[in-house]
């Protein structure tokens, strides 16, 4: 669903999964340092809106989720996570219930897919799920604005800003008032600095959520059974994940950036050593300079110089190995 705020000056349509809404309005940088500074907003219009609502919709989510649901307040925002049976990250759900209804926002793409799994799981639960995206935009307001939020719209608000539920005819007349508007490039900055996974970006077919440091902030350790609970608890009490994430600080002097896949190896075994990890997410940063996010390794070293494909890699450790 291509966003009406492509049509605002400068505007540089993003690709990828992020297409659909802009990567930047013509200054990345000038537009990092609104958000950073708790201006401006961002257009996520293109995520999918999924709605929940009927009596037992806490009860039922909270047998599916990986996140303690049951007893959600509401306007209290939480993140969740849909394993498959063996374990691994199928979905990222950002929530909240307004008391009547829970309202999510989903990665671009897999809106679809979420749904036919909820509608095949509803069994005799009175739930109703409801595909939303056609009326309701997300907008991110970063945290520190002072931006209004229209009455009746609901808004999930966490550390890092507000993720607003906009009817989506109102999205133009919304940013004309409180922008300026930020580019997909400038959030995705800031969400590499603050370490903060993404699926699709950060994960893979194989990936489970201790290796992006997801438990926690998306997974319950002790709340009841739901699909896949048995590897988390394994890997929480008898082991530890196959790979970690971590945070590269990459050399300013090169032009590029390497891109997502792009192999880790030990810098001082050069372009033709044992591939160690990968790139997940690359940006430029208006005060850190070019860095990135990575899944490395279990075993490799906290302290070892790396090189992204020639890029050298100095890492901070994100999960602990």
């Amino acid at each position: 669903m291509k966003s009406p705020l492509l049509s605002l000056p400068g505007a540089v349509p993003a690709e990828g999964r992020d297409e659909g809404v802009a990567a930047h309005y013509g200054d990345l940088f000038r537009e990092q340092r609104a958000l950073a500074d708790g201006s401006g907003l961002v257009d996520l219009s293109h995520r999918g809106v999924v709605t929940v609502t009927g009596d037992d919709r806490l009860t039922w989510l909270h047998l599916l989720l990986t996140q303690h649901v049951s007893d959600l307040e509401p306007g209290r925002a939480t993140e969740a996570l849909i394993l498959s049976a063996n374990g691994h990250i199928e979905h990222a759900l950002y929530l909240v219930d307004d008391g009547t209804t829970v309202w999510m926002h989903v990665e671009p793409g897999t809106r679809d897919e979420l749904i036919a799994y909820l509608e095949s799981m509803k069994f005799f639960y009175r739930v109703e799920v409801a595909d939303r995206t056609a009326d309701f935009a997300v907008v991110h307001l970063p945290a520190g604005s002072i931006a209004p939020v229209p009455d009746g719209v609901t808004v999930r608000e966490t550390a890092h800003g507000r993720d607003l539920f906009l009817p989506r005819a109102g999205l133009e007349a919304y940013a004309a008032a409180n922008g300026p508007v930020a580019g997909i490039l400038a959030y995705e900055a800031l969400r590499v600095e603050a370490h903060r996974p993404r699926l699709g970006f950060e994960t893979d077919h194989r990936t489970i959520p201790h290796e992006l440091g997801w438990i926690g902030t998306a997974v319950h350790l002790q709340k009841g059974c739901y699909r896949g609970q048995e590897t988390v608890a394994r890997v929480h009490n008898l082991g530890k994940p196959p790979r970690r994430l971590v945070f590269l600080h990459l050399d300013g002097s090169e032009v590029h950036l390497p891109g997502p896949g792009t192999p880790l190896r030990l810098a001082a075994d050069g372009e033709e050593g044992r591939r160690l990890g990968f790139v997940t997410t690359s940006a430029r940063h208006h005060e850190l300079g070019p860095i990135a996010l990575a899944l490395v390794k279990r075993n490799v070293p906290v302290d070892a110089e790396l090189i992204a494909g020639d890029t050298a890699a100095a890492q901070e450790t994100v999960v602990e190995p």
